[in-house]
């Protein structure tokens, strides 16, 4: 058994200044915080990939940014499931004993530490390199076809998908630390332009400055812990390669 006991986010939007591994820190010092434990504690950390700083051995270089000498550092990178891939790593990690305490952290500066273009090429990489990349395809064009697939599927339209986004900024309404306070309509999803069909702007996850982290540990939360989940055994988890379905 493990528990989540402590957590830590950053606000999302635009960090001036900022890096990828401030970011993190800031993230981790909050989740620190929160679980009532102190840096030395720290026996595992697993960090998320960063597409503005590309380094083969991410984690450990984190670990020795935030002053950590964790036995256990380990990068993750699956693309969008990486944070639920960490979460479930972090798990096995505590229940299997290799560790006590890991901090699980992610965060990245790609709003103004990455421009456009960069960031474009950087997330196409996600292709086959020989039968996808070439072709000049965009995360958006990728999504856009798994998109297309599923309405086909199961008989959605359009609107239905623009509920997604309905529901997200409804959430975000709710969190000061969120990128954008406006709330939308199915109405102006609609009235976005189009990116990739059926996918329109607002369908889409906007580019941030951000850092989140948590901790997971052995030992059952304070009672009064901000945050006192479970991650559960056997939890499923996958990210495809072939046409990313």
């Amino acid at each position: 058994m493990s528990y989540i006991t402590g957590v830590g986010l950053t606000s999302y939007g635009k960090h001036e200044g900022s890096s990828s591994f401030s970011l993190m820190s800031q993230a981790a010092t909050l989740a620190i915080s929160d679980a009532g434990l102190k840096r030395t504690d720290i026996d595992g950390v697993l960090c998320g990939y960063s597409t503005v700083s590309p380094h083969i051995m991410l984690a450990t270089v984190f670990a020795e940014h935030f002053g950590i000498r964790p036995s256990y550092a380990h990068a993750v990178q699956v693309g969008g499931a990486t944070g639920l891939a960490m979460a479930m790593l972090a798990h096995h990690l505590v229940d299997a004993g290799v560790v006590r305490h890991v901090l699980v952290v992610s965060g990245e500066n790609r709003l103004t530490g990455q421009s456009r273009d960069a960031s474009i090429a950087a997330l196409a990489q996600v292709g086959h390199p020989d039968y996808e990349v070439p072709l000049g395809p965009t995360i958006p064009a990728y999504y856009g076809l798994v998109a297309s697939r599923y309405m086909h599927e199961y008989g959605l339209t359009q609107e239905d998908l623009a509920e997604f986004a309905v529901l997200m900024r409804t959430h975000a309404l709710d969190h000061p630390g969120a990128q954008f306070q406006e709330p939308i309509t199915v109405a102006d999803v609609m009235a976005s332009k189009p990116v990739a069909l059926p996918l329109k702007l607002l369908d889409c996850c906007p580019v941030s400055d951000g850092g989140a982290a948590l901790w997971s540990a052995v030992s059952q939360p304070r009672p009064f812990a901000c945050v006192s989940a479970v991650v559960r055994r056997r939890i499923p988890i996958s990210m495809s390669r072939p046409h990313l379905h």
